[in-house]
């Protein structure tokens, strides 16, 4: 009978500040979490990324190495962050070094199930549920869609 590699779930290595709350199981590794921030179960945050002060990142969440979320954040349930772009035609296979970094300003809500691909996003900024983050955000608003675009202000 095989047997599989098992490789078990947890917190370590990480670079916690102070008044952090996780809740398991989740896994959570070679990271940077910040002061008073909150982080939800069935999350994984991957080596290299960092989490601001103050940022509360919800259930199911999925945040990988080469992403930066600033403070004062909200990340949604089920939100995806993506570092690969497939820029070969197909998926990088540990070739890191077609990954990219994401960028993610203060201030910034990120609504649940929205996905976010390699981008900069700017302070002050809105993502609706569901939205797909194809390009970078360079101004403040609310920004909505698959891709999303910036929603205008109502009158």
């Amino acid at each position: 009978m095989n047997r599989p590699e098992v490789h078990q779930a947890g917190v370590r290595d990480v670079e916690f500040g102070q008044r952090v709350k996780i809740v398991e199981p989740c896994n959570v590794y070679g990271c940077r979490i910040g002061d008073d921030c909150f982080v939800g179960p069935f999350t994984e945050v991957q080596k290299g990324a960092a989490i601001g002060a103050r940022t509360r990142v919800q259930s199911h969440a999925f945040i990988c190495e080469f992403v930066t979320i600033g403070e004062d954040c909200f990340v949604g349930h089920g939100v995806m962050f993506v570092n690969d772009t497939f820029a070969t035609g197909g998926p990088a296979r540990g070739r890191r070094e077609l990954w990219r970094k994401t960028l993610i300003g203060n201030r910034v809500s990120i609504g649940s199930n929205a996905t976010i691909m390699p981008v900069e996003i700017v302070d002050d900024v809105v993502i609706g549920a569901g939205s797909v983050v194809t390009k970078d955000i360079t101004s403040a608003g609310t920004y909505a869609g698959n891709p999303a675009r910036r929603l205008l202000a109502e009158k």
